[in-house]
Formats: C-alpha cells, structure tokens, sequence
C-alpha cells in the first residue's frame, strides 16, 4: 500500500492554473510541467531522452503518448531510438531474439540509448538482468525504468486460477491493492537486487499498476470525471486499456523519465480519442495528480529522495 501523502500546498490547482496562462502566455507552457519546489525530489531533466523500448501491450503503446507528453512540454530533443513489440511476452523474449534481428541490443551496444524501457509480467525473468548487464557496459548513465503490469484478469495468476467470467465492477480497491501486493514485493525486491548487483541505482520503478488502483477507487467513488464504471478503462477481461487508462499510464512513464510532474500539461491526443466532452480536461488534471502522486510515494521510481 501506498505511503499516506504528506500535508503540502494545493500545486496541482497552482500548477493547472500555470498551465491556463500558458494559452495566453506559450513561454510559460514549461513552467506548468515542472514539480514543485521540494529538496526532497530529484531535479527534474530538462534534456531529451533518447528511449529504446521492450514491452507487450499493456506497455508498447507508451512510446507515443510520451513522445505528445514531451512536445508538449517543450522537452526538446525526445527521441524514441526504437521498440520492440511482442504480444503477452516476458522481457526475456525480447533478449532471446537472434542477434542479427535484436534491435535492442544493437541500440544498446551503440551507448547513444538514455533510457531502456521494460515491461516484465511475472517473475522470475532473467531477461531484465540481461538486458541491465549489457545496457550498463556500453553506458554507464543508463538507466532503465521497469513498468509492472496492473493483473491481468485482476488476478495474480501465479497463485489464482483464471476465472470463467471477469466483473471488473465487482471488485474493491483493497482487494486490488491485496491481490497485486506480492507481486508488487517481488518486483520490488528483484529490482533492488539487480541494483545491489550494480553497485549504484540504475533500474527505476514505474508505478503505473498502483496509479489503475487509485483510478478504480476513485471511479468506485465516484470521483472520476466521464467515467462511471471501472470497465470503462478496459476493452476486454483480460485487461487492454481504454484511452483513459493509457493517458493515465503514460503520465506515470513520462513523469519516471523525466522526473516532472505532468499536472498542468494540456490533453494529450490519446485521451481526446475518449469523447468526453465538458469532462475532458477534469478527467486529464485527476490522471495527472494520481499518476505524479504514485510516481512521487514509491521509493524506487528515483522522483522521490530520501529524507
């Protein structure tokens, strides 16, 4: 569960209006996606990340909503190197391709790749180590943000049968964040292992399964713009995310990036797809404050410093 968030001023609503002037004065526009001031938040980066990416689809998709997410923060210079697209796959599939077919490894072996992004399902995935190993000898400032997926089916399915029929409805916010905390302790302590192994941090932890929980919670209470039920943010049981979800995802990948808080960035494209009308911008400004939140309270995802 996530650490409760401490008393601060109200900078969503300061940085939303930031974002309003924006319109009237554009030089402001960067403003409105910087964090706070806090001396216990890394600086944010203002240089473009050139990313290389590995992922299935509950993570392929971030690439582009990221690249809208940095235009429109004036980030110049973001680059997607490339991707690697494998349906359901663990990260150690996208190891296994052939060499002479592996983008991957011929972007990493370059040393022109800032950041590697990776998607695994469930441990244990060897692929991740593999793939730190070899990103870490061609540069030493490399640094790989691990995205977690939010349960598939809304089961961890190492240890619970699929069931026949999923009611995404039926199910409660504290059984969610129960069902996926071993997975998230094992993802966790993996991380911080391979990060022991290197010696200094170079894995982050992109908490965006713990952002869905919190945007369940809030559609459960019905406290979030445009959408009333908790099966607006999928396409199937599996699990596929609507528009809404994927807005909300890529928030949480483009805040690990960059180390900014999205709040105050304007409709990415993604999201206007959703046709939600006069909701639209409430829902963008809850997606933004959840995403930072959960960026800013897990300690793995190298925002938030220790005291």
């Amino acid at each position: 569960m996530l650490a409760p968030t401490p008393t601060r001023l109200p900078w969503g609503r300061v940085l939303t209006a930031l974002g309003l002037l924006s319109a009237v004065f554009p030089l402001l526009a960067p403003v409105s996606a910087q964090e706070k001031p806090n001396d216990k938040l890394a600086e944010p980066i203002t240089k473009g990340q050139r990313i290389f990416t590995c992922g299935h689809s509950f993570h392929v998709w971030v690439p582009g909503i990221v690249a809208d997410l940095a235009k429109k923060a004036q980030i110049p210079n973001h680059t997607q190197i490339g991707t690697s697209s494998i349906g359901g796959s663990r990260v150690i599939q996208h190891w296994d391709i052939a060499d002479k077919d592996n983008k991957a490894k011929e972007a990493l072996k370059s040393g022109k790749v800032d950041v590697l992004t990776l998607s695994p399902i469930f441990l244990p995935d060897p692929g991740i180590e593999k793939f730190t190993d070899l990103a870490v000898e061609h540069n030493k400032d490399i640094r790989i943000c691990v995205q977690p997926i939010w349960l598939r089916w809304d089961i961890y399915e190492p240890t619970t049968k699929r069931p026949e029929k999923v009611d995404h409805n039926a199910i409660t916010g504290e059984e969610l964040r129960k069902r996926h905390a071993v997975y998230f302790k094992l993802i966790d302590e993996h991380i911080q292992e391979l990060n022991k192994k290197q010696g200094k941090t170079v894995l982050y932890i992109v908490p965006a399964p713990q952002a869905v929980i919190a945007l369940r919670e809030k559609i459960i209470d019905g406290k979030a713009p445009g959408l009333k039920t908790q099966e607006a943010l999928f396409t199937d049981p599996l699990g596929h995310g609507t528009p809404p979800l994927q807005a909300l995802v890529a928030y949480c990948n483009y805040a690990v990036i960059y180390r900014r808080c999205p709040v105050g960035l304007p409709v990415p494209e993604i999201l206007k797809k959703a046709k939600l009308g006069d909701q639209e911008e409430k829902l963008n400004l809850l997606l933004q404050e959840l995403a930072w939140e959960a960026v800013t309270q897990h300690p793995l995802s190298g925002v938030s410093l220790k005291p």
